[in-house]
């Protein structure tokens, strides 16, 4: 039976049930379905959600600012140049405040804790568009993507090679809530933070989900039903991005490795990819790829969200 889910804040996967992880992706498949058979949604008519960006965007800001014209609502695009954050204004008394005016927030920034504090001063709904730590909003994306592909989740293989990052941490909370394998390939000194392995695991307990945190790609890939990849060096690692090719540059998926997962895999890749680096154009440009389908079903999660969140 679906719960309620208004009010709730949206900071990782790893805060839902698996149950309540399925409501946000049936919504995402009905709400798709209905736009594409031309008719329209509106519950949150008269709703605003304000949008705060530390980071840039492409995808998730327009994602969310079409989704929320889409259901009715307006969005508020607030740069971090825009802000009194900027000039010292407590995150607690931005809460307070924005939440007098707005319906909900998203927010993209770098530092976790800054979400944290922000979901726990405000009194309506925050939602985690990117920190350091976790990208949950881009994963519900690629459950949905997943499913569509290979009509399901449970028991598939994912396979997610390159740097321990936010996207390996919310695909590691997402594959264990839905029961699907999850293997991750990283460079020792990489590799997935211990706490966030900890806490999927203990999911994978209850849905039945292998996890597995290895430093060989080619073992990662075996049999895998979906390849996954990111960039070498996230927004804020520039200064790292040349010293990290040496020691990323096996981790690069290739056709040769494309060729170890099974022969029906899929590729995807959360964008902005680097072409050359992390992923080649043949992998990327292939007939395996689905990154675009990925990163257009980033615009129904998040209309699940935002539906269900806010409605």
């Amino acid at each position: 039976m679906a719960v309620s889910l208004r009010g709730r804040d949206f900071i990782s996967l790893h805060d839902f049930s698996t149950e309540e992880i399925w409501q946000f992706l049936e919504t995402a498949r009905m709400l798709k379905l209905r736009q594409k058979a031309g008719l329209e949604d509106r519950p949150l008519v008269g709703k605003t959600l304000g949008m705060i960006f530390t980071k840039p965007s492409t995808r998730t800001r327009v994602s969310f600012e079409v989704a929320m014209v889409q259901l009715g609502g307006y969005p508020l695009f607030l740069s971090s140049q825009e802000l009194q954050l900027r000039r010292g204004e407590t995150i607690a008394d931005t809460a307070q405040v924005l939440s007098r005016y707005l319906d909900g927030i998203m927010i993209r920034t770098f530092a976790h804790q800054d979400v944290l504090e922000l979901a726990e001063a405000a009194s309506i709904p925050v939602i985690n568009g990117l920190t350091d730590l976790l990208h949950p909003t881009q994963v519900l994306g690629d459950l949905l993507t997943i499913l569509e592909k290979k009509g399901r989740l449970e028991g598939l293989k994912l396979a997610y090679v390159g740097d321990g990052n936010n996207m390996a941490h919310a695909l590691l909370h997402g594959g264990a809530k839905v029961g699907m394998h999850v293997s991750i390939a990283s460079p020792e000194g990489y590799k997935p933070q211990p706490e966030i392995v900890a806490e999927a695991q203990a999911d994978a307990q209850k849905t039945g989900a292998r996890l597995e945190v290895l430093t060989d790609p080619a073992e990662a890939v075996r049999d895998a039903d979906i390849v996954y990849t990111d960039v070498w060096a996230s927004m804020g690692q520039e200064a790292e991005k040349e010293s990290r090719v040496p020691i990323f540059q096996p981790y690069q998926v290739n056709s040769a490795l494309m060729a170890r997962a099974k022969p029906d895999a899929i590729f995807m890749h959360c964008l902005p990819a680097r072409r050359g680096y992390d992923t080649t154009d043949e992998v990327l440009d292939g007939p395996q790829s689905v990154v675009i389908d990925e990163a257009e079903n980033r615009l129904h999660a998040h209309k699940a969200i935002l539906a269900l969140l806010l409605g």
